[in-house]
Order: structure tokens, then C-alpha cells, then sequence
């Protein structure tokens, strides 16, 4: 009776964990909570300078980036399954929401902060539900060819996107270009921009784990004060508001905006969680442990849900700053709590503290972030493991330049490019002739230039499941052959990688079947498998009789085979 009695508690606790992840993050002790402290210090003094930088590249008010930084990095922490993950702000995410609301709207204006706000709903609303149902297999469609395509294109965009803020041009680059002059720029922003970027690679090469950007946002911030750079009016940062954010509701938008946002939405829904998918993998693999990307799409979109609820953009995880968090010596989410207190510290009480940081050095922190997403020889790497997908990255990578600032279109162009080149791969099956190599091993006949296996007999091995996809190309196979080869009446098939079969297979084996004893000859099957051969016995094809003879190895199957009837010679 006490087991009965218990089992129905731990079925509860375990469903609680799954619901409620917080719930199995290790009991604090001194030393667990003295580490986790400097590690969510480290994360934290980067949150804020990368959150105002990140709101300035989606478009977005800056302080929104600081909120970005708050609520939903606290939802995700409590949600997710990978507890120890950088979320917030990332490049990739702000330049896809600024790209895709370029053109409906004034960057900063309340219509822009509310269409901004129903991208994170609705893409969180996305994720959540593909979480809860389990969908986390999805981003199995989505491969490296095609992220590293996009990925390498939008850091070119955002490096783009930052030059004139980085250099304190004051014009555009047309205007630079027919009339070239050092008037054009401001001098000072362009000693604070490139001062800066030139700081932060250093600091990156020499301490990775450093958290650099506050340091130097806050030296560049002191030294603009000092040399009044706002009053001679320079570009800073201005007066950002304290306090905490209040809850926000984007409104009701015209059908036509709504329907402008679902591309964005899906294409911010994927990329984003492909950032969570390479930042959880890397911890999962520290931890041992199996990652759970459905819950974590359920954290994730929980996360989303919250920034837009709260006037703030949709967020992702950061790969940097997951890294930084590991490398400090996170162990629990709870490093993730101290980081998220930091910047609620900032946003009490030390908003105007970045009142004075140049927008040049923003732009410097953003230039940094993103140089290590440059990977100049992807493709040469891609083109010498397959031709065909070096193809498709290199697509993805030109269409996502080219179709700026929609750039969703080179990863969905990419994207069925792949799914395409997947069907192809199925619909045309590896089917070989098996003989009898020396070394005891069966091989491709025409390759190895090896003798048939017997007389009067089609060997074929077809690695790949016989489905609706494969059944057609395993057909056309054996009735071409037997077509040109009227003297062939017995067909083996080396069944070992066959590991599904559906009904239109099925109904191909049946038919091959009937096409052998047509001809007085018999279908011999090696090695079948015991899922496949369940559906078979099922369908009443492997029923004792005629024409069917069946073989449990390779071995088996051989030794009967040479002792086929020799065709008779004719005089």
C-alpha cells in the first residue's frame, strides 16, 4: 500500500519539473551562491550596454532594450529547460525586426513600438504552442548549409547598417561618395566609434570572459561628459526613463499591417530558436545531459509573450553571453537571477548614467558582436563535404543580401531548396546489385566487377525504407531488368535496411511478388526486419506457398541461393 500511495507523488513532482523547471534548480549554499554571483555579475554588465545597442539596431527606443533585458530573461530562466542561457537581446533578432518594419512605419514611432510588440506575441504565441505540442523536431527542416548562409548575410547587413553610426558620418553614402570630404563626418564620434571597436576586439582576443562593454561604454560615457560632446551636439544616447517597465498593449492593427507581419513573425520565430538551439546544445553537452528543446521552445516563448506585454521587442538567446555565462562558472539558473538584479539596478537608478555614451560606441559594441558570426570560409568548407548544399548555402546567402531589407526570403527560399534536395534524395534511392566480394562481404556487383550471386537471379540491396517515396524507383528497378533480361526469374532482396514499410510499399511488394510468380520464378527475402515483416503478414503476403522463400541472415540466404536449378543448355 505506501508504494501504491507513492507513486502518485512522484508522478506529481515530476510533473511539476516538466511544467515548472525552477523547480529542480539546486538548493543555494554559500558556495554555490558566491559563484553564481560573480558569473551572473559578468553576464549582467553586458546586458545593459548590448540591450541599448540591440534596441538602436531594431529600430526600437533604446530603453526597451533594458526591458528586453529584464522580464523576459526572468521568464526564461524559469521556464526553460537550459537554465544557464544568455536571453535577451540578440543581433540577429533586432536586425529581423528592424528589416522587416523598414517601410511600414517611423523607427521609434508608437506604430513601430506596436507592431514590434505583436511580432514577439505573436511569435512567442508560435513557439509556445509548437512547445506544448511537441514540435521541437521541426527544426530538423532548418540545416547548417542554410543557417550558415543567413547567418553570414545578416552580419554583413549589420555591419552595413552600423558604419555610419561607427565613423559619425552625418550624411548618407551617396552623398559621400559624389562629393567626398571629411566634412561630412563628425570626427569626434569616429575617434569614440573606432577607439571603442578597437578596444573591444583587444579585450575579446586577451579576456573573452571580460565583460569589456560596460567598461568601455562607461570610459567613452565619462569622457563625452568631461569634453561636453552632448552640448556641442553630438550624438549620445539622451535621457532614457528610470523605473520599471509598465505593462503595454499594442492595440488592434489594420488587417493589411497583420498580414505584413507573418513572414516576420515565422522567420523570427525559426532563426531565433535556432540561436537558443546552439547555445543549449553546447551546455547540454557540458552538463551531460539531454537537451529539451520543447520545453525550452515553451520558455522561449513564454519569454517572447513578456517582452511584448511589457513595450519591448521580441528576444532570443545570445550565443556570447550563454558562452561567457559557462565559461564564468554558471552551474543553475541562478547566476541568470543575479545578472537580471544588475539590471534592475540600472533601471531604478542608473539610467542617466547613459545619458552621455556617443551612439558611435553602441554601434562599436554591436560591430564587435557580430564579427565573430563572419566565417569567410563557410563555403569552401561546405563545397568540399557536398557540392549540393554549398550550392544551397551559397543561395541562401546571396538572396538574404539581395532581397534586403525583406531578407526572411533567403531563408525560406533556402529552406524549400533543401526540402526539395531531401525529396529528390528519397524519391531516388541507392539501389545496387549485391555479389559476392572475396573478403566474404556483399558488395556492388558492377562496381567491384563481381560475378552474380546465381544464374538466373536479380540480387538488390536498397538502402532506404520502401514507402511511397522509394517503392517506385525499387519497381522500375526490377521490371527494367527483367525486361532487358528475359532468362531472369528469381529476385532477392537484401532486405536489412529496409526499417519501415508503408502501404504504397506494400502494395509494391505485392506486386513484385505476383510479377515473379508470373514468370516460375520465386522472391527471396534476406534479413527482413520484424516491423516490416509484421505489416506483411498483415497485408496476407506472407503466407506459405509458392514463389516466396524467406531468410533470417545473409549467410542463410546465400548458401540457398547457390543451389539454385542450373539453367538447362539448349543444343
Amino acid at each position: 500500500m505506501p508504494r501504491r500511495d507513492n507513486v502518485p507523488m512522484a508522478f506529481s513532482a515530476a510533473s511539476l519539473t516538466r511544467w515548472f523547471p525552477f523547480l529542480s534548480w539546486p538548493r543555494p549554499d554559500r558556495a554555490l551562491i558566491k559563484g553564481e554571483f560573480w558569473a551572473g555579475m559578468t553576464v549582467g554588465l553586458m546586458l545593459v550596454p548590448q540591450g541599448v545597442a540591440y534596441a538602436a539596431l531594431a529600430g526600437m527606443p533604446l530603453v526597451t532594450g533594458i526591458y528586453a533585458s529584464l522580464i523576459p530573461a526572468l521568464v526564461a530562466v524559469l521556464f526553460s529547460a537550459s537554465t544557464r542561457l544568455g536571453v535577451g537581446p540578440t543581433a540577429l533578432t533586432s536586425l529581423l525586426i528592424g528589416a522587416s518594419l523598414t517601410g511600414l512605419a517611423e523607427p521609434g514611432s508608437a506604430q513601430w513600438v506596436a507592431m514590434a510588440a505583436w511580432i514577439a506575441l505573436l511569435s512567442g504565441l508560435l513557439q509556445l504552442v509548437m512547445g506544448m505540442a511537441r514540435f521541437g523536431w521541426l527544426l530538423n527542416l532548418v540545416t547548417s548549409p542554410v543557417l550558415s548562409g543567413f547567418t553570414q548575410a545578416a552580419a554583413l547587413l549589420i555591419l552595413g547598417s552600423q558604419l555610419a553610426a561607427l565613423t559619425g558620418l552625418r550624411s548618407d553614402w551617396g552623398a559621400l561618395l559624389s562629393t567626398p570630404s571629411t566634412g561630412l563626418f563628425d570626427l569626434t564620434a569616429a575617434a569614440f566609434g573606432l577607439g571603442s571597436l578597437a578596444l573591444l576586439i583587444l579585450a575579446r582576443r586577451w579576456r573573452p570572459n571580460f565583460p569589456a562593454a560596460i567598461v568601455v561604454v562607461g570610459a567613452a560615457g565619462a569622457l563625452s561628459w568631461a569634453l561636453d560632446y552632448a552640448d556641442a551636439g553630438g550624438a549620445v544616447v539622451g535621457a532614457l526613463p528610470s523605473g520599471l517597465p509598465a505593462p503595454y498593449w499594442p492595440g488592434a492593427l489594420p488587417w493589411s499591417s497583420f498580414s505584413a507581419l507573418v513572414m516576420p513573425v515565422l522567420v523570427v520565430t525559426l532563426v531565433s530558436f535556432l540561436e537558443t538551439a546552439s547555445s543549449a546544445k553546447v551546455e547540454s553537452q557540458r552538463s551531460g545531459e539531454r537537451w529539451n528543446e520543447n520545453q525550452d521552445l515553451i520558455g522561449q516563448g513564454l519569454a517572447k509573450i513578456s517582452s511584448g506585454l511589457f513595450g519591448s521587442f521580441a528576444t532570443s538567446a545570445s550565443f556570447s553571453r550563454s558562452a561567457i555565462n559557462l565559461y564564468a562558472g554558471a552551474k543553475s539558473g541562478w547566476a541568470t537571477l543575479f545578472a537580471i538584479a544588475l539590471v534592475l539596478v540600472v533601471l531604478l537608478w542608473l539610467t542617466p548614467a547613459l545619458y552621455h555614451v556617443p551612439q558611435s560606441v553602441l554601434a562599436a559594441v554591436v560591430v564587435t558582436a557580430v564579427t565573430s558570426l563572419i566565417k569567410p570560409g563557410m563555403l569552401l568548407r561546405l563545397w568540399r563535404v557536398s557540392r549540393v548544399e554549398a550550392v544551397i548555402g551559397g543561395i541562401t546567402f546571396a538572396l538574404t543580401l539581395a532581397t534586403a531589407p525583406r531578407m526572411y526570403w533567403g531563408v525560406l527560399v533556402g529552406l524549400l531548396m533543401n526540402l526539395s534536395h531531401f525529396l529528390y534524395q528519397r524519391l531516388h534511392p541507392r539501389i545496387i546489385e549485391v555479389g559476392l566480394h572475396p573478403d566474404g562481404s556483399l558488395r556492388d556487383r558492377h562496381l567491384w566487377h563481381l560475378p552474380a550471386l546465381a544464374p538466373r537471379l536479380l540480387a538488390l540491396r536498397m538502402d532506404a525504407e520502401l514507402d511511397f517515396a522509394s517503392a517506385s524507383a525499387l519497381e522500375r528497378r526490377v521490371t527494367e531488368h527483367l525486361a532487358t533480361h528475359p532468362d531472369v526469374v528469381h529476385l532477392c532482396l537484401m532486405a536489412q535496411p529496409i526499417n519501415r514499410i508503408d502501404v504504397t510499399g506494400v502494395e509494391t511488394f505485392a506486386q513484385l511478388l505476383a510479377l515473379l510468380q508470373s514468370r516460375g520464378g520465386t522472391l527471396h527475402l534476406s534479413g527482413l526486419k520484424l516491423p516490416v515483416e509484421q505489416v506483411l503478414r498483415q497485408a496476407g503476403l506472407l503466407e506459405p506457398g509458392t514463389g516466396l522463400a524467406m531468410y533470417r541472415t545473409d549467410a542463410e540466404a546465400l548458401v540457398a541461393l547457390q543451389q539454385l536449378p542450373q539453367p538447362v543448355e539448349r543444343v
